[in-house]
């Protein structure tokens, strides 16, 4: 029997910019229930963007780097008589800004000795022109699934 479809709860837009994709970025940032300090983080970085030669409107580069990080495809487990697959399918929509946001963020992270809001607008800066490991992760994700091709029979 399938499971039921969990109720998520529903973010509100941010403070200063009114989206809710920034939100969930705030969200995902946030560390230990540390709201506030998740959104100086965001809000420094967006004007990082605002202030480099090589950014441009920080919500247009947010929305671009999110565009460009989001992957298509992903492999999941399938078992089928005995066997694992990795089975290529379609991300939904929801799945696919949940992905980009936490690739994004992970590799603002793995940035050691940079503060984090500068860390992250160069993460989105760089995801915005195709490049940065958010977008080296979906690549890799694609690669992936279209190895894994052959299985897609075997999707449910």
């Amino acid at each position: 029997m399938r499971r039921p479809i969990k109720k998520r709860p529903v973010v509100k837009p941010d403070i200063q910019f009114g989206s809710v994709d920034i939100e969930r970025l705030i969200n995902y940032i946030m560390l230990r229930g540390q709201k506030e300090t998740a959104r100086k983080i965001v809000y420094a970085a967006f004007a990082e963007i605002k202030e480099r030669k090589d950014g441009g409107d920080p919500i247009e580069v947010f929305n671009t780097a999110i565009r460009n990080a989001g992957p298509m495809m992903e492999v999941r487990s399938r078992r089928v008589g005995g066997a694992n697959y990795q089975v290529p399918r379609e991300v939904r929509p929801e799945r696919r800004l949940a992905l980009a946001l936490r690739w994004i963020i992970t590799g603002a992270r793995n940035q050691k000795g940079v503060p984090m809001h500068k860390a992250l607008a160069q993460e989105l800066i760089l995801a915005a022109k195709e490049e940065g490991n958010a977008v080296k992760k979906k690549e890799d994700t694609h690669k992936m699934a279209e190895a894994n091709r052959a299985f897609a029979h075997f999707a449910w």
